[in-house]
């Protein structure tokens, strides 16, 4: 009898073992997630983790799929991307996220992450040209003042003006970008830019003295891009050395080439055109597997 009791404790005991070494195993695989890179974003100063988390999947009317995960759910994932390394992160007045990114900085360090938003200027008008200057301003400053308050942050590291479709929109933006420029003097904003929906658009930017940072959109298949891929590779490669900071968006199409994103991030990794990237993740599992594919691509030495 006492030999079964010795021989039922030994299993038990061995049991035990096997279930905490697996468990040990998973715990030190989750902790040999790669770090993301560190990239310096063109002329601007701003040195920042390689991969951003952009918080505007379905974003539209200040709301998000991300906001629509609630405080708890999306103030955790800004923590995990953070313990997993990444220190920059793309939010806009458009998603509606910067309150989120708000508590998540009372755990993380301000001056340890990198913020990026964008001026939704078609709040005022789709067609700004036709409205006062002095309106415009005033609604950029008040814009600017409403952000910085509801991130509870005395700058913003970089501010872009949203989703810009002419080729000549730097005459209508006139107004915003001189009251952007004027925060910038004065120490509330590092460094200006604009993301583009137009291959014009872009290529103005790219010219453009006033743009510190472009945000563009860029995959292997085109999709959701305003180029093809060559094309765009080719303007963003002539943006940088204009000494713009290049970050690349629509890394897997919106989406549409999820099944394919091993592909989309070697191209990402390897085209020689973008200093970062920003890409959407609804869950730690998602950022872990964007974490790891960029490790799997590393980008070749500048």
């Amino acid at each position: 009898m006492n030999e079964i009791k010795r021989r039922q404790f030994l299993t038990a005991t061995a049991g035990t073992t096997l279930f905490l070494g697996a468990l040990g195993r998973g715990v030190r695989a989750a902790q040999k997630i790669a770090v993301p890179p560190t990239a310096t974003l063109g002329a601007s100063g701003i040195t920042t983790s390689r991969m951003a988390l952009g918080t505007g999947m379905k974003g539209w009317k200040r709301q998000s799929d991300h906001t629509r995960m609630g405080f708890d759910k999306l103030v955790g994932l800004f923590q995990h991307c953070y313990d997993r390394g990444i220190t920059f992160f793309d939010l806009a007045d458009l998603y509606g996220s910067h309150v989120y990114f708000r508590e998540a900085l009372r755990s993380i360090p301000r001056e340890k992450v990198t913020i990026l938003t964008k001026l939704w200027w078609k709040y005022d008008s789709k067609t700004p040209a036709e409205l006062p200057a002095d309106f415009c301003k005033r609604s950029a400053k008040l814009n600017l003042d409403r952000f910085l308050h509801e991130l509870d942050t005395e700058y913003i590291d970089i501010v872009l003006l949203h989703c810009l479709t002419k080729p000549d929109w730097a005459k209508e933006m006139a107004p915003y970008m001189d009251v952007l420029s004027e925060a910038k003097e004065k120490g509330k904003i590092k460094a200006l830019g604009v993301s583009c929906h137009n291959f014009g658009a872009m290529q103005t930017a790219a010219e453009l003295p006033w743009v510190d940072i472009m945000l563009s959109r860029l995959n292997p298949y085109g999709v959701k891009t305003d180029a093809k891929p060559e094309e765009v590779v080719k303007l963003l490669k002539k943006a940088k050395a204009n000494g713009k900071g290049v970050i690349g968006m629509k890394i897997y199409g919106e989406g549409k080439l999820v099944d394919k994103k091993d592909e989309c991030m070697k191209y990402a990794q390897t085209n020689g055109a973008l200093d970062a990237m920003t890409i959407g993740a609804l869950s730690s599992e998602q950022v872990d597997e964007n974490l790891s594919l960029m490790a799997k691509y590393p980008a070749p030495a500048a």
